[in-house]
């Protein structure tokens, strides 16, 4: 039943539906939840609100990416940094004051793991080395004086060595695994040795092995890039593919305690690869391949998001989420589900077995890159910008929905919510500009369910959760207080007939009429064609007048269309309840001369008789003229001695000007003729003209004189002349 409500309430708001009445915002989806800001709240992906843990701001580094972060049992947080490349030490209880470990001249320090020798292991990039540092240093060390324990530079063999090391991880026993790439493959250092000489544990053909992650066997779990392969790798370094996934790279494997194997994948197969980015280091140009780095480098997500799959022993592989918006850089396997960091929106997922998830927090960074479990709270590092926050338990639960907003001022009512919520509160805050930054009322709580808040344009409603709380389904009623219509521009426009909605006119007699200026259109539901030329007919015996208008509560309109001459007080209707906006009348059934027009909206048909409000708009001044012009005094007199006619004649019209005048000698072709004062401005103008007779003669001939108005209508004479005119 709920369902049918909601749904309900969304085609209420659709553009089709007619303004009126009480009307219903709800939120009840992830999609509308998550433009709103939670804190401390969960956002699940059936629509339900919960209590969660929460984001704290913790520290910012002066790079652009926090690639990886470890703690040790004291709570100290080591840092491993991009752009510049650098290995943070950081006192939780002085975040602002960190010490630098390492800087380094590389692009950045991918990876950083606390081995259980007590000592620190970075590896930088494109360099491809693995340094070892010493995590209680009171001193900075450089690429100088760092101690390397792996660098491919000084591996033996003739293969190509890679600059890629992507992930470190440690065996029960402490020794070092590396996960390289270009070429791919798993090197292992065991570092009680005396030599620290690095062996090939695992080779593959795949361009990268990206991440690293171990089973409850001792068995090492790969993810690589090229093929998107995920290995099982056996203590003795022999390597079995698990799954090949649709996509070209896996980035993030993680292992649950039940034995379930997660990945993260991304980029199509189908495609070519991201284009290379290109860096500069240490006076050489270096080409970093199509992966994460490169792509979160470039800010740009890969195409089409991320997917997860599962992988259960004698099970088929199994997709577990997708999202076209997010791509996952990081998973982790925990008792209550599996958590997935993102980018590029800055979201912590949590993703439960059967597919369902929750968005558990937004972070003010664009990328979530890396993490470390310290006690019940995890550290999480960022990129764009390069930040670290906790992610844990907080003591406020908070979720502040977007602002709605009514499209005009409004009054708010009763607050409806899912049955079976518990442990809420609902406050609510309106104001009259869109960010509630200023002139905002204060967050009230409700009284007896209903909005306490003032009227105004906008609200934001806010749910604050205790002891457990949870609330689904918020939906917000309200009631547009109700705004006169308006009318933005009125034209009336003689000679055109308009023949009514749907027609369309083309040709050499077509007149387009528009507005001297596109009119203002606020309504939410508006015609986005109202100001759109307006095609008509050629016909000097009609008039058309239009006229734009719009509600600022999307009320529909009624128009009543009036007509006043000049000189009369009182307006004449012409037609009302109109529901075009627009109207053609004859022009033929009313005397020459000036006219005006005057539309008045009425928003009656959306509310209850003694409601509705009306707005008007006079036009301007047009002329209507359908009396031809008079021809008078035509004389035609012989010039003395030459083959030619002298003409003389007057032109008079009532109402407008002359605009030109035209004669044809035998039928021929038309000749213009000016006035005798040149301009043709006046009702009334005097033509005098020669006109050379043919070589020809004829019995007689024929002379035709026409006069046109500045309405285009016609006036016409003629004068028969014997062939013996003297």
């Amino acid at each position: 039943m709920n369902g049918i409500r909601f749904a309900l309430a969304v085609l209420l708001l659709t553009p089709l539906s007619h303004a009126q009445g009480t009307r219903l915002w709800s939120q009840s989806d992830l999609t509308q939840l998550e433009k709103g800001t939670p804190d401390g709240v969960e956002l699940l992906s059936d629509g339900h609100l919960r209590q969660g843990a929460g984001i704290t701001a913790l520290a910012t580094t002066p790079s652009t990416f926090v690639w990886s972060v470890a703690v040790d049992k004291a709570g100290v947080i080591y840092v491993a940094t991009g752009s510049p490349a650098t290995v943070l030490r950081i006192d939780p209880k002085q975040p602002a004051k960190p010490f630098t470990l390492l800087e380094t001249k590389d692009l950045s320090v991918q990876a950083l793991r606390l081995g259980s020798d007590g000592n620190l292991y970075a590896a930088v990039l494109p360099s491809g080395r693995v340094l070892r540092l010493n995590p209680a240093a009171t001193a900075k060390v450089d690429d100088a004086s760092a101690t390397v324990v792996f660098d491919p530079a000084k591996l033996s063999g003739s293969e190509k060595k890679s600059h890629y090391v992507w992930d470190l991880t440690f065996d029960t026993k402490g020794r070092l695994y590396i996960a390289t790439g270009d070429p791919a493959a798993v090197y292992r250092i065991d570092l009680s040795s005396a030599d620290h000489k690095p062996e090939e544990f695992f080779k593959t053909d795949e361009a990268h092995v990206r991440s690293l992650a171990w089973d409850a066997k001792g068995n090492l779990i790969a993810g690589t890039d090229g093929s998107g392969l995920v290995y099982r790798i056996d203590p003795a370094g022999k390597g079995y593919v698990l799954f090949e996934a649709p996509r070209r790279e896996v980035t993030s494997v993680a292992v649950a305690s039940d034995g379930i194997i997660y990945l993260a994948c991304v980029g199509d197969k189908a495609r070519n690869p991201l284009p290379p980015l290109t860096v500069a280091n240490a006076g050489s140009v270096v080409i970093m391949q199509p992966g994460s780095l490169a792509a979160v480098n470039a800010s740009a997500s890969l195409p089409d998001g991320s997917e997860i799959y599962a992988l259960v022993e004698g099970q088929a592989p199994r997709k577990l989420w997708a999202q076209k918006d997010d791509i996952v850089y990081a998973l982790l396997a925990r008792a209550d589900g599996l958590l997935a960091l993102t980018g590029n929106r800055g979201h912590i997922l949590r993703i439960a077995a059967d597919g369902s998830f929750a968005d558990l927090a937004h972070l003010d960074a664009q990328q979530v890159l890396s993490f470390a479990s310290a006690g019940d709270q995890l550290i999480l590092g960022t990129g764009n910008t390069g930040r670290l926050f906790t992610f844990g338990p907080v003591q406020k639960h908070e979720y502040a929905s977007q602002v709605f907003d009514a499209g005009a001022l409004a009054r708010f009512g009763h607050i409806e919510v899912e049955p079976g919520a518990k442990n809420f509160q609902i406050l609510t805050r309106t104001g009259n500009v869109a960010q509630p930054v200023r002139g905002w009322a204060d967050w009230q709580p409700l009284k007896e369910g209903s909005v306490a808040s003032p009227a105004g344009r906008y609200l934001q409603w806010k749910a604050v959760l205790t002891d457990g709380g949870s609330v689904a389904n918020v939906g917000v009623n309200y009631l547009p207080v109700n705004a006169a219509p308006v009318i933005d521009d009125v034209i009336a426009v003689t000679g055109a007939r308009w023949s009514g909605s749907g027609s369309t006119n083309s040709g050499p007699q077509s007149i387009s009429i528009s507005f001297a200026q596109p009119a203002a259109n606020a309504a939410p539901n508006a015609d986005p064609t109202a100001n759109s030329p307006l095609s008509a007919t050629k016909d000097r015996a009609a008039v058309t007048a239009r006229w734009a208008a719009h509600d600022d509560n999307g009320d529909e309109l009624l128009f009543s269309l009036y007509l006043r001459g000049d000189g009369e007080t009182a307006w004449r209707l012409l037609k009302d309840r109109i529901t075009d906006r627009a109207y053609c009348f004859d022009a033929t059934q009313l005397p020459d001369g000036g006219y005006q027009v005057k539309v008045i909206a009425s928003d009656a048909p959306s509310h209850t008789p003694g409601d509705a409000l009306t707005a008007e708009k006079i036009s301007p001044r047009f002329e209507i003229d359908t009396t031809p012009p008079v021809i008078s005094k035509l004389t035609v007199q012989a010039v003395h001695g030459k083959p030619a006619l002298n003409v003389a004649f007057d032109a008079e019209d009532t109402a407008s000007p002359i605009a030109r005048a035209e004669y044809s000698l035998d039928a021929g072709p038309w000749q213009y003729i000016e006035p005798v004062g040149k301009l043709s401005d006046a009702r009334s103008e005097s033509y005098a003209f020669s006109v050379d007779l043919p070589d020809a003669k004829p019995a007689e001939h024929l002379l035709t004189v026409r006069v046109y108005d500045r309405h285009d209508n016609m006036g016409l004479a003629k004068a028969v002349i014997s062939a013996g005119i003297k």
